[in-house]
């Protein structure tokens, strides 16, 4: 009897073995770097001299984060700060400064607060690459785009720093006004649920809340619903969580997570919402968590779904930092990990 329980735990001690030999680590693909363009400012990194100094050119400081690796910082130093007529209008109006998502070069940050790169990014919470934050006469923060912009949304962006539009008109109202009126309607979802009471969907799923801020004129919506959406182990992810839709211009009667009463479009000028497609994350007290305001694709995506579900949030405040474990746990498991695709390298 032992000796035939001994066989057996052999065997299966073998089986592990060759099942674990098997397993063959995936690949990262989708990796780009582009290198920051030659006219960007060599900074000693003391901000307060920067902006002085840009004042006095009458410009304005626009900061760049970036990290190796990102192709959302390779695509917009390819299609916008390589294009003629972008690259003339920032050089124009602004002193670009490169921060290292990572780096360890010593920062001055206003204030005379001592940083290096990357405590001064994780001090200003930047979660996505590339991060550009814009500076005033005074130092102080004009507008933050948290993420990719395409040339023309950018360009938009660019214009309300520039031509001291903060002065008249919130940004998201800014970017608002740029959209078509349309009657186009938003694209559906299975997984949208049918209510205007956000905190009683909350308390009743127990659950946390995706709440998808659209508009018919979006390309970027058509490209979330018929590229990222339709991929099955996003769809999944997606379904673990409450998840709602709302169009930016509607006046329709909500109640908010928090309890308050609101319509859509006063909610989304609380919020600031400026890009679309923008999804903003509750967890289950109603507070929001995490945001996507800017480009992603499905990787990505996926990342913010899963951080949020896991409560990551709670033990590592650095989402860069949650992206580089999980994709490396995809690796470890034997799938590719595609950082620029549409479409899962695992199912």
């Amino acid at each position: 009897m032992v000796m035939r329980f001994l066989i057996i735990l052999l065997l299966q001690f073998n089986l592990a073995a060759v099942y674990a030999a098997e397993i063959q680590p995936g690949v990262m693909l989708g990796a780009k770097t582009a290198e920051t363009p030659h006219w960007f400012k060599e900074s000693f990194l003391e901000f307060e001299e920067d902006v002085a100094e840009a004042a006095a050119d009458g410009k304005r400081v626009m900061i760049f984060f970036h990290q190796e690796g990102c192709p959302y910082c390779a695509r917009l130093v390819e299609k916008s700060f390589n294009h003629p007529d972008i690259e003339a209008y920032i050089r124009k109006n602004f002193d670009g400064i490169s921060i290292n998502l990572w780096g360890d070069r010593e920062v001055v940050s206003i204030g005379d607060q001592d940083f290096t790169e990357k405590t001064f990014a994780a001090a200003l919470r930047v979660q996505y690459t590339p991060t550009l934050i814009f500076l005033d006469e005074r130092g102080k923060t004009v507008l933050r785009l948290d993420g990719y912009y395409a040339p023309d949304k950018f360009q938009t962006a660019l214009r309300y720093v520039a031509e001291h539009y903060e002065t008249k008109v919130k940004f998201s109202q800014f970017m608002l006004d740029q959209y078509r009126s349309t009657t186009d309607s938003l694209i559906d979802e299975d997984f949208f649920a049918q209510t205007s009471q956000l905190d009683h969907l909350i308390e009743q799923s127990g659950s946390p809340l995706a709440v998808y801020f659209e508009s018919g004129d979006c390309d970027e919506c058509r490209i979330l619903h018929n590229q990222i959406l339709t991929d099955p182990p996003t769809r999944r992810l997606v379904a673990k969580m409450q998840n709602l839709q709302f169009d930016i211009r509607s006046e329709e009667e909500i109640t908010l997570p928090n309890g308050q009463k609101s319509t859509v479009n006063q909610w989304v000028d609380e919020l600031d919402i400026a890009y679309t497609p923008s999804v903003v994350f509750f967890d289950t007290n109603g507070v929001e968590v995490m945001r996507i305001g800017a480009f992603l694709k499905t990787f990505h995506f996926q990342s913010v779904y899963d951080y949020v579900l896991q409560k990551a949030y709670l033990h590592e405040p650095s989402f860069q930092r949650y992206l580089s474990e999980r994709a490396e746990k995809i690796r470890e498991a034997g799938f590719d990990t595609n950082i620029w695709s549409y479409q899962s390298s695992h199912e």
